[in-house]
């Protein structure tokens, strides 16, 4: 995971064959020079913003530290919308041409790129339609509202020979690149359990069925999910809580946390491991009187062949230190243990072992984008490209199906699928569009 040689191959090595998806492979972890359509003569990528909230913005700022030009700004909240744009007119010295509909945006034919900062529930329909408007993306997470979204995006974006970087950038933060090397290394031993956790106090309190304040339009907002009456703590940030809208904890952070166990019991690269079953019980029990609808409290476990991965939300973080982390613990009962700000490596005494150095210039979000612009223009992929973080999105909402569902949900790692019937009709597996939106069919 660090910017080595190796790491440099395996982000240009060899195209994936065809598999069920049709002629474009994201089951493959990996994808060559081919795969990814050229840009022509490109120096500086110009980039727009679609959904100008906290993260929208944020990125978007780290993108001017860069010097990219932002030349339009999107989002169905005017507020949003023009606070963006002041942002970005006072950093660049030119304001961006302000958009509702993501549509016209994509339109311009002077975009390069896109950075899509939405609501999970429309990440799928402006990827998809900057995929095929010719545009790279940068992503947030989790890529998609459900299994089915994920599988289509990725198809549509190999299709389009799209460069697209999501945004999990603990994937360029040196302490996470360290202890996966650390891990993949061999040097802890054979992985038996992996552990990801996060706090979960997230309370959004009793709502109100209110009118949506003037300058959003709710029911642009609302877009493809089920219309629910605007109360004003199911919208802007609380909508991670409600699974019309979200995949819960598990989606916001297990995507960051999880990701991590994953390409630790993988093969290398960004390759992640694919287990064969999952079960997830809990539920409201810290909060049970407010309005959120997905779980508090969890505990999901995942079925390897030969080891373990848990997946852990409460009010309590399991280590009783660090209120997010991954901890792999091999066969001797040494652990890494990987969190926000630091690593650690110890015998199954507590005894802390020598770490490495970590790599430098791994610095988070900043080196994420930096990665992304350097595969806009090389025309490589980049360390969260979205084949990869397919998988890792897929495995979170394979979780909440076991939630929802109520039992375990089995799981086809070739195919990329739930394999029987449990799970399958729930909302993390797919969901019907309300009209007139629809999902185009790529997978």
């Amino acid at each position: 995971m660090s910017d080595s040689p190796t790491r440099r191959h395996f982000l240009a090595s060899s195209a994936a064959s065809a598999t069920g998806f049709g002629m474009f492979n994201i089951l493959g972890a990996r994808t060559s020079r081919a795969m990814v359509a050229p840009l022509s003569a490109l120096k500086t990528p110009v980039v727009g913003l679609i959904g100008a909230g906290g993260m929208g913005r944020a990125n978007t700022n780290v993108f001017m530290d860069h010097k990219v030009p932002v030349a339009a700004v999107c989002d169905v909240d005017a507020s949003h919308a023009g606070a963006a744009a002041d942002e970005i007119e006072k950093k660049q010295g030119k304001r961006p041409e302000i958009y509702k509909d993501f549509r016209k945006l994509l339109e311009r034919q002077d975009l390069d790129a896109v950075i899509i900062g939405t609501p999970d529930h429309w990440h799928a329909l402006p990827c998809i339609h900057a995929a095929e408007a010719k545009k790279d993306m940068y992503l947030e997470k989790p890529i998609s509202h459900d299994i089915h979204e994920a599988r289509t995006m990725a198809a549509a974006c190999a299709q389009h020979g799209r460069v697209v970087q999501v945004g999990t950038w603990q994937r360029s933060t040196a302490d996470f690149v360290a202890a996966l090397d650390y891990v993949r290394s061999g040097k802890l031993g054979r992985i038996v359990m992996a552990r990801a956790w996060k706090t979960d106090e997230a309370n959004v309190g009793k709502g109100q069925v209110q009118d949506p304040p003037k300058e959003l339009d709710y029911d642009f907002w609302v877009g493809p999910a089920e219309f629910v009456p605007y109360k004003g703590n199911n919208c802007h940030y609380n909508w991670r809580w409600f699974w019309n809208t979200a995949a819960g904890m598990t989606g916001d952070w297990g995507v960051h946390m999880i990701d991590i166990a994953l390409l630790g019991l993988g093969k290398g690269g960004d390759d992640v491991a694919l287990p064969l079953e999952a079960y997830n019980d809990g539920g409201k029990f810290a909060f049970p009187d407010d309005d959120r609808t997905t779980p508090d409290t969890q505990l999901a476990v995942l079925k390897y062949p030969n080891a373990v991965l848990q997946w852990e939300t409460n009010r309590r973080p399991i280590d009783g230190e660090h209120d997010n982390g991954t901890q792999f613990i091999a066969e001797n009962g040494n652990t890494v243990t990987v969190w926000r700000g630091g690593w650690s490596i110890k015998t199954k005494d507590n005894q802390d072992i020598e770490k490495p150095a970590n790599p430098e210039g791994m610095n988070g979000l900043n080196a994420h984008v930096r990665n992304f612009l350097d595969c806009v223009e090389n025309r490589q992929q980049p360390r969260s490209n979205i084949a990869s973080m397919a998988k890792t999105t897929i495995v979170c909402h394979l979780i909440n199906a076991s939630y929802l569902a109520g039992g375990p949900v089995r799981f086809n790692p070739e195919k990329l699928d739930i394999e029987g019937e449990a799970g399958k009709t729930t909302l993390a597996y797919r969901r019907n569009y309300r009209a007139p939106w629809t999902l185009p069919s790529y997978a």
